[in-house]
């Protein structure tokens, strides 16, 4: 058996590295309800910590992490009820995080573009990780002036419109789902979880529950305008006839029994959906999810296995009708296995390391005394 300090467990043959974690200062990290991405930096942070690495999070200062936590605000924008342009808190953020760039070995940037400076000029390497849509509000364009910036993307769908990005890697999203509740046996309503916008399918999961006579209990975010918008012209309705159970946001501690507890969970927007946390973290209960094939949705659900990928409602009511036949216990274990952070971690590892073998292999080697 090989020991610890043996190159086949690469887990310990590398020393530990001091990591600096960038995010965004909208939400805590984790979130308190909904936050897709302060959730994965939350994860990430626990377990290279766990791994022995010194992690230091750049966020706001009601964020919760076992790592060093430098508050780049001190109270989250969103939980204060701020709801303005964000972009100069992000630049504060940046800002302190490079000017303590010599402190880390490499700093994981998860702001999107607004990062892409810093990853340019910072003398310390920087990995970002963009999370957002990679087609419209100007990032084929940014994306193009930046093709010398290491990023990663988080599906293949993702990245498909930047081929000539430097992309360091694809790691889908990883969470400690192990620790979600399992509902071993399908329940007798639909569950919808996202913001309140039209590019979540919103409108579609209530005309499905309505043309498939069963529940939905929505719990979603209501933050920006298009959000209130939209959910006085579609939601409001549909809670005052009756159509819908509107639970708001819900921290994890009641979403996630909410989905456990679910025939399905609905992710029908017709849009190119970078990743999908709420796929995975239905999976992980067991429950399938019925998916628009659209975006990254058909890299995290097989069709037929952990759920359905259709293409309109009506599709969508047939995977209604089938939904009780999946195996949740399959289902459960899939996710586990395909979607854990250990397996997100062991993959930005091995990113950070290459990033740093890449910068030092361009360091210029220092003429010897023999050649001069």
């Amino acid at each position: 058996m090989a020991s610890a300090t043996s190159p086949s467990n690469p887990r310990e043959s590398h020393p530990p590295l001091r990591i600096a974690l960038l995010a965004a200062p909208m939400e805590p990290v984790p979130p308190v309800a909904y936050g897709g991405t302060e959730r994965v930096v939350a994860a990430l942070a626990e377990e290279l910590a766990r791994r022995g690495h010194d992690v230091t999070v750049f966020a706001s200062g009601d964020s919760k992490v076992s790592a060093r936590l430098v508050p780049v605000i001190p109270v989250a924008l969103w939980r204060r009820g701020y709801r303005g342009d964000v972009s100069s808190f992000i630049a504060a953020g940046i800002a302190e995080c490079w000017r303590r760039a010599d402190e880390f070995d490499v700093i994981h940037s998860h702001v999107e573009g607004l990062g892409f400076l810093m990853a340019r000029h910072c003398p310390t390497p920087v990995l970002s990780t963009l999370h957002g849509r990679l087609d419209s509000f100007g990032m084929p364009q940014l994306l193009n002036a930046f093709r010398d910036v290491p990023l990663v993307a988080i599906s293949h769908s993702q990245r498909r419109w930047a081929p000539e990005a430097n992309w360091v890697a694809t790691i889908h999203h990883g969470l400690p789902l192990d620790r979600a509740p399992f509902g071993d046996r399908p329940g007798e309503y639909l569950a919808f979880v996202g913001r309140c916008t039209p590019e979540k399918g919103v409108a579609e999961a209530i005309e499905l529950a309505t043309l498939s006579g069963m529940p939905l209990r929505m719990a979603a975010k209501v933050h920006d305008p298009e959000e209130q918008e939209h959910f006085e012209e579609v939601v409001r309705p549909a809670i005052d006839d009756g159509r819908i159970d509107w639970l708001g946001e819900l921290p994890p501690a009641q979403r996630d029994p909410m989905l456990a507890s679910a025939l399905a969970t609905l992710m029908l927007g017709a849009w190119p959906e970078p990743f999908g946390l709420v796929a995975i973290e239905s999976l992980a209960c067991g429950t399938p999810v019925i998916a628009r094939r659209a975006g990254a949705l058909p890299e995290i659900v097989e069709h037929g296995v952990d759920g359905f990928l259709v293409d309109d409602v009506a599709e969508a009511r047939l995977a209604v009708e089938l939904a009780p036949r999946l195996n949740r216990e399959e289902i459960r274990r899939r996710a586990l296995a395909r979607f854990g952070v250990e397996r997100m971690t062991d993959a930005y590892e091995n990113a950070y390391r290459a990033l740093l073998s890449a910068r030092r292999a361009l360091r210029p080697v220092p003429a010897s005394r023999d050649a001069a």
